[in-house]
């Protein structure tokens, strides 16, 4: 998955970075402050092979995981350079085929999509596999970390309230007030299984009604905020879950299916010491402190790259 994220950019320590930035705002959000590259990021050849190179795709949070794994490879003393806010998986699968990017933060189940639309995603494991499976054999998965950035259906804090809703609740806690509420999102969602087909047949769910908005973006968010829709399909570390108080319903059945960070490597670029740097990388990495890092870069305006080494100094692997 590749989220919508918030339109407010930090400000960049990267130069090259700023550059790209102007280009793209209309779409993303957040900078790389990633020290190094400053060139284009689709310019320049492979790896010279001592360097690791650590590229991102468009959108603030994938930038801040970016410095992450940079950062925590520099700590082992791993030279790195970075190529950061490229563009989307299209093509940052193909920089890393050739080795142009050595280190990519992904998230397992939407790359599993991606390489295999009809593939079925039944656990964390089973994705792995199955994207191990698919890959272009000079590539590899590392560990998944528990962190996940994935849809959800998510309630605004009037909603939470009138019907007793918190965190821990399900989306079958939702069944009885669903036909009181009106569910926002992308037009696609109301016809994807992954979406209020799936919400009718796994948990039983029939809404007031839809309304179409946008994919987890700006629209979607004010909507719920507003109240003009009581539930939305909103990205599950969106920080504006965080500054609305919105709520979160768990999702037992995985309907959403899975989107667990996880490094995608060129292999040959990468010793076995970078390995586990960025495996103990992900052992640390759950959702709930990567929605306040998110939080910190988005709405805060900090640093990725001072957010990225605070953290990992806090957690021990940087």
């Amino acid at each position: 998955m590749i989220p919508t994220a918030k339109s407010t950019w930090p400000t960049p320590k990267h130069p090259g970075v700023a550059a790209v930035a102007v280009a793209a705002a209309v779409l993303v959000a957040g900078c790389s402050s990633s020290s190094g590259d400053t060139k284009d990021p689709l310019s320049g050849g492979k790896a010279d092979g001592k360097t690791v190179v650590v590229g991102s795709n468009n959108f603030a949070e994938s930038i801040l995981l970016a410095d992450i794994y940079g950062e925590a490879l520099k700590a082992k003393g791993v030279d790195v350079t970075y190529k950061p806010n490229i563009g989307s998986r299209e093509t940052t699968y193909g920089l890393l085929k050739n080795g142009s990017i050595t280190v990519l933060p992904e998230y397992n189940g939407s790359l599993l999509a991606y390489l295999d639309a009809k593939a079925e995603q039944k656990s964390k494991e089973t994705v792995n596999a199955a994207v191990k499976a698919k890959l272009d054999s000079k590539l590899t998965l590392l560990e998944s970390a528990p962190a996940e950035n994935k849809d959800s259906v998510t309630i605004n804090a009037a909603t939470a309230k009138k019907y007793s809703l918190t965190s821990q609740s399900t989306l079958a806690d939702l069944k009885a007030a669903a036909p009181d509420l009106v569910i926002g999102g992308s037009p696609e969602f109301q016809t994807r299984q992954q979406g209020l087909l799936g919400l009718k047949s796994q948990y039983g769910l029939e809404f007031k009604s839809f309304k179409a908005l946008d994919a987890g973006g700006p629209l979607t968010q004010a909507a719920l905020k507003k109240n003009t829709v009581q539930a939305a399909d909103i990205f599950t570390t969106d920080p504006t879950i965080t500054k609305e108080k919105f709520v979160v319903l768990q999702d037992p059945k995985n309907l959403f299916g899975f989107a667990n960070v996880t490094p995608l490597v060129y292999k040959s670029g990468l010793s076995q010491e970078g390995v586990d740097a960025l495996n103990a990388v992900s052992a640390k990495l759950d959702t709930k402190t990567l929605l306040d890092l998110d939080t910190q870069v988005q709405l805060e305006n900090k640093d990725p790259l001072d957010v990225a080494k605070a953290w990992l100094k806090s957690a021990g692997v940087g």
